[in-house]
């Protein structure tokens, strides 16, 4: 009897997540790129006390969210910073690494629903510029598919937010790279990764067919000219200059910040 009720439930359960995952995909395809719903726990973590003084003084974002955004941001910075396997090259793990890797993740994944970035499962640290077999050249940061590992100069890290307004942001650059492969492998059944893949298309197809558009991207001088080494470094680097410097972005080049806005559903902290 009880067998029965179980096994009942568990088949209401598999055929309504596949009746939601049908409707939501067409609704994100066909009429808005926006999922039913992108924050509920049913369990939701909270920060350790030694956390929150690292967020509120060196990690500005997270002050512009309100309280229940808050709340949502904590749970998730446990997720990554339990899940994730630190390790430092010559350098000594901290709790503020932790801290400010994690929270470059969340804010970055913050608008989905999805959000856990399953590629990657290390986080390597090295004091300074490090030495990568991958090219044989000095390296900041990279994103290791093979290893599934995000590697940082903490150096550079750091840099990357007492500069905030110089759009470049290495912890921010990396992550994306690792967010896009995460989300090519799951696009097939990922509203998340369709909001994202389907609107970076959509703007590279925008750009492609106006070419005075793409000249003033060349040529302004606000992107560096790292963006257009190929696909993957441009929409790292215009994630980076959307999220350092919005208000110039949104006045530089407003049809393009507005797609990215969609493309990380980036509907908080005044952006």
């Amino acid at each position: 009897m009880i067998l029965g009720v179980v096994t009942a439930l568990l088949t209401i359960i598999v055929v309504f997540k596949s009746f939601f995952g049908f409707f939501e995909m067409a609704r994100v395809e066909f009429i808005t790129k926006k999922q039913f719903f992108t924050h509920f726990y049913i369990n939701r973590k909270t920060l350790p006390k030694a956390y929150k003084p690292i967020l509120e003084q060196e990690f500005l974002f997270y002050k512009k969210l309100n309280p229940l955004e808050q709340k949502n941001f904590d749970h998730r910075i446990q997720y990554f910073i339990n899940n994730w396997e630190f390790i430092g090259k010559d350098v000594e793990i901290t709790t503020k690494m932790k801290v400010l890797i994690a929270a470059t993740a969340t804010k970055l994944t913050f608008g989905f629903r999805e959000y856990k970035i399953d590629v990657v499962e290390k986080i390597v640290i090295y004091e300074k510029a490090y030495f990568s077999s991958i090219n044989n050249q000095l390296h900041k940061g990279e994103f290791n598919l093979r290893f599934n590992a995000l590697v940082f100069s903490w150096e550079d890290f750091e840099k990357g937010y007492k500069i905030e307004n110089d759009n470049i942001n290495l912890g921010v650059h990396e992550c994306i790279h690792a967010m896009h492969f995460t989300f090519l492998k799951s696009r097939r059944y990922s509203t998340s990764a369709a909001i994202f893949l389907d609107s970076f298309q959509e703007l590279t197809s925008l750009i492609e067919k106006d070419n005075r558009l793409k000249n003033k991207i060349i040529n302004s001088g606000y992107f560096r000219n790292y963006a257009f080494e190929n696909q993957f470094e441009f929409i790292s680097v215009l994630v980076e200059n959307f999220i350092e410097t919005p208000s110039e972005f949104k006045s530089q080049f407003p049809i393009i910040y507005l797609k990215v806005k969609e493309m990380l559903n980036f509907n908080f902290a005044g952006y």
